[in-house]
């Protein structure tokens, strides 16, 4: 059985970890390099870098920062924010990224998710869909939940999956931040249709949500920022409770 990975996330904006509720009031939550390094040494299977506002920003992932991270830390490591061309994800990559997460340039352009994975190899490619519920439909979001499309979350997933993605990265907006659990019904769809991993983000509280994202939303990985940061969950704790609840973890 394939263990399930427990990966805390590192959203940037101007150098320093912030966390919102619903994509929104964001608050300071610390040094990006001082929690990554927190988190490979207390037991995270993996850690997500994403610099939130540089596509709307305009600009291209804060590369001194993903390489200062990556000295310090020996999981894997995937970088997100700004990212649109072959020579972005070579760039990062020579950094220190093991895997790189699209967003908006992919839906911009869903060619480039061929083209990354035919250069680097699918297990390189980890695509990130931030979802709407809205009026029962999960609708898709761009440039870092603020523009909605008219793209439905399953058929996106379904999309992108045959272009080569290697992961899906699925933020529900209406969860994230709110503590209240994941979208567990959204999540199990896609893990049901599709065969590749699913990374749940959005909405992680308590240990007793982590539970059911592997239980009933049958994620592969699961995110969360702010119960982290704040040391609200601490993760060697979460996997004992994860391991007492027959869900296999990596100690």
């Amino acid at each position: 059985m394939l263990t399930k990975r427990i990966i805390p996330c590192l959203d940037i904006k101007n150098g320093r970890t912030v966390k919102g509720v619903n994509f929104v009031e964001l608050r300071d939550a610390g040094d990006p390099v001082e929690l990554a390094r927190r988190y490979a040494k207390f037991g995270a299977d993996e850690l997500v870098f994403l610099d939130i506002s540089a596509t709307i920003e305009g600009r291209k992932t804060m590369r001194n920062m993903v390489a200062n991270i990556a000295q310090h830390i020996n999981i894997p490591f995937t970088v997100g924010g700004g990212i649109s061309s072959i020579a972005d994800v070579d760039d990062l990559l020579h950094c220190g990224a093991d895997k790189v997460s699209i967003n908006s340039s992919a839906i911009k352009r869903p060619d480039l998710i061929n083209e990354l994975s035919d250069k680097f190899g699918n297990q390189c490619v980890v695509i990130a869909i931030d979802a709407k519920q809205i009026e029962g439909e999960w609708t898709v979001h761009l440039a870092g939940g603020t523009i909605p499309t008219q793209m439905n979350l399953f058929d996106w997933a379904e999309e992108v999956e045959g272009r080569g993605a290697g992961e899906i990265l699925f933020t529900s907006m209406n969860n994230d931040g709110t503590k209240t659990g994941f979208a567990n019904d959204a999540l199990a769809k896609l893990s049901e249709t599709l065969n590749i991993p699913i990374i749940a983000s959005g909405g992680a509280g308590n240990a007793q949500h982590f539970i059911d994202v592997f239980k009933e939303g049958k994620a592969d990985a699961a995110i969360a920022a702010s119960v982290f940061h704040f040391g609200e969950i601490e993760i060697l704790d979460l996997k004992k409770e994860l391991k007492n609840n027959n869900i296999e973890v990596r100690f």
